[in-house]
């Protein structure tokens, strides 16, 4: 039991430990509440704050994410149309080029032809032009010469009928020395005249040696042309193309494969199949080859397009990139005689050509593709750099996905801390007002224990008052 004194009456009154320990709690659970509520009160604040630094961070990080890709792709946007337009331009002017080639090997003889005939009127022409000058000069300093001689000769003479002896002495000397003067020049003219006719006979000799190297060129040529066709003739054009192929297979075609077609498998072959391998052993270029030819005394003659149709089968049922028909067939024809024929507007990747522009066509084509697998490096790096950027925009909303999960679990173990608390704050309220009821019935109690007396309690009860007054008078008795 505990006594406990009211400050404000100074009362006293006893309590026992259970409602002691209850005041005491409603005492502590005042302090109690005013630290939960400014810890509430921080914790909404801190919770304000660091939702509005995960919105700030997720906002900016979204926004460089958001402007890095566009400028990514920007740069690859533009980047793809500058190399789209380079490669196009690159077509463009390799198609060019091939057909000045052909051009140019077309009339490469007329042309050297042209410029030698061209070359030698010209000479002739300097060559009299600069005779006439020389002849011109030299006639007119003579006449010069002279003419200035005799007016001297005139005026010694005047001086020799007119002066003295040693004045004829002086004219004669003067007239030796003049005579001497006239004999150099003499011989100076036919020096000239002579260094004159041996540069004429040396350009002569020059010009008619070039037109005879010429000449013989241009025999050498025809002879060899004949010869080539005799072989032809005699022999098949595949060991023609494959002869004309191993000669040059060493030091052009170092990693290539130019076999036989042998596989008949689907019913028809082709002649000869090329294909072209890098360093790393990847295809550069592959083509189909058919090679046709025939007598002159052939009754039927046949067309090249006779042989495109199963050309471009065979090509197909390979796997060959091109196909080209070398062919002689059709010899008046100028369209097949005036180089390499693209047939692409029939069959895809088809070219006929005569078989002096065999290698030719074979280097165009290995080449341009090694230009492509360039390209398609650099296109696959572009592929690689938008297949980067598709993977980081998925990382980036996977990111944002497991950024968004975990901010809501966070929101809702936040918000049920709330809850848990505001319901742990309405108990502490039950609480707290059951104490404030208990005080009042306490004071109310303690009132009634204070209005307690003797003469209450034994009011209406005889008996009571009978015992009390005799405990009193026993109490009396017992003082005196």
């Amino acid at each position: 039991m505990q006594e406990i004194k009211c400050p404000h009456c100074g009362k006293e009154f006893t309590l026992d430990e259970a409602g002691y320990a209850d005041i005491l709690q409603q005492v502590r659970d005042s302090a109690f509440e005013q630290q939960l509520h400014e810890r509430l009160e921080l914790a909404e604040l801190d919770k304000r704050n660091a939702l509005e630094l995960a919105r700030s961070q997720a906002a900016a990080e979204l926004q460089r994410a958001t402007a890095e890709q566009q400028a990514e792709l920007q740069r690859a946007a533009s980047d793809r149309a500058a190399e789209v337009q380079r490669l196009q331009a690159q077509l463009d002017a390799g198609e060019t080029a091939r057909k000045l080639a052909v051009a140019e090997a077309l009339g490469a003889v007329e042309k050297e032809r042209d410029a030698l005939a061209a070359e030698l009127a010209q000479a002739k022409r300097d060559t009299e032009t600069e005779v006439e000058r020389i002849e011109s000069t030299l006639t007119a300093r003579m006449q010069q010469q002279e003419a200035a001689r005799a007016a001297e000769l005139q005026e010694l003479r005047a001086k020799v009928e007119s002066g003295d002896l040693s004045r004829r002495l002086a004219i004669t000397e003067a007239v030796g020395a003049v005579e001497k003067q006239r004999d150099a020049l003499k011989s100076d003219l036919e020096r000239a005249e002579l260094e004159k006719q041996l540069a004429e006979k040396a350009l002569q000799e020059r010009y008619e040696t070039q037109i005879k190297d010429r000449d013989d060129a241009i025999e050498r040529l025809r002879d060899m042309k004949a010869r080539l066709s005799t072989k032809m003739i005699g022999e098949t054009l595949e060991q023609h193309c494959e002869m004309t192929f191993n000669q040059f297979r060493a030091t052009a075609f170092p990693n290539a494969y130019f076999e036989k077609d042998n596989d008949a498998r689907s019913g028809s072959k082709g002649d000869f199949i090329f294909r072209d391998h890098d360093l790393a052993g990847l295809e550069i270029v592959s083509i189909m080859f058919e090679m046709k030819n025939e007598a002159d005394g052939t009754a039927t003659k046949h067309r090249n397009e006779d042989f495109l149709k199963e050309l471009d089968k065979d090509r197909t049922e390979k796997g060959c990139e091109y196909a080209v028909l070398v062919s002689l067939l059709e010899p008046d024809n100028e369209l097949y005689n005036g180089g390499i024929v693209d047939m692409s507007h029939r069959y895809p990747k088809m070219y006929v050509v005569r078989p002096q522009f065999f290698l030719p066509l074979i280097t165009l084509l290995r080449n341009a593709a090694l230009n492509a697998m360039r390209y398609k490096a650099e296109l696959e790096h572009v592929k690689s750099q938008n297949i980067d950027i598709t993977n980081f925009e998925s990382e980036l909303d996977g990111f944002k996905d497991a950024f968004g999960r975990n901010y809501d679990l966070a929101s809702r173990q936040f918000q049920e801390a709330i809850k848990r608390i505001d319901t742990s704050i309405a108990e502490m309220q039950k609480v707290k007002d059951n104490l404030l009821k208990s005080e009042n019935n306490l004071r109310l109690a303690n009132d009634k224990a204070q209005g307690v007396s003797i003469k209450k309690l034994t009011r209406g009860n005889p008996t009571m008052q009978t015992k009390f007054a005799e405990l009193s008078r026993g109490d009396d008795a017992s003082d005196a």
